[in-house]
């Protein structure tokens, strides 16, 4: 009895958690994009979501690495790729 009402129960969690993927997570904005490509999950970064600046010019959501005391591990450092768009990094690193 516990094993079936445990598979129930995950049936409605992934039925439920599909219903606010195609809503698209449920966040309000005038402005949202779509991607279809899978990028990996990594914790020493976050998500910037987009704003609209002073003047009116709208910025879209980005990824960043988290705040620390140095920019070598930023993924616009020089020697670093950004997982997320495959572009290397063009910054100088510390010291340089």
């Amino acid at each position: 009895m516990r094993i079936a009402l445990g598979i129930a129960a995950l049936a409605m969690l992934i039925g439920l958690s599909g219903s606010v993927y195609a809503r698209g997570g449920g966040h309000s904005s005038s402005h949202s994009s779509y991607s279809s490509h899978s990028v990996p999950s990594y914790s020493s970064s976050h998500t910037v979501h987009g704003y609209t600046r002073s003047n009116g010019t709208h910025v879209n959501s980005y990824h960043a690495t988290n705040r620390n005391s140095t920019r070598n591990d930023n993924y616009g450092t020089k020697g670093n790729v950004n997982p997320y768009t495959g572009k290397a990094g063009t910054k100088p690193r510390d010291g340089q």
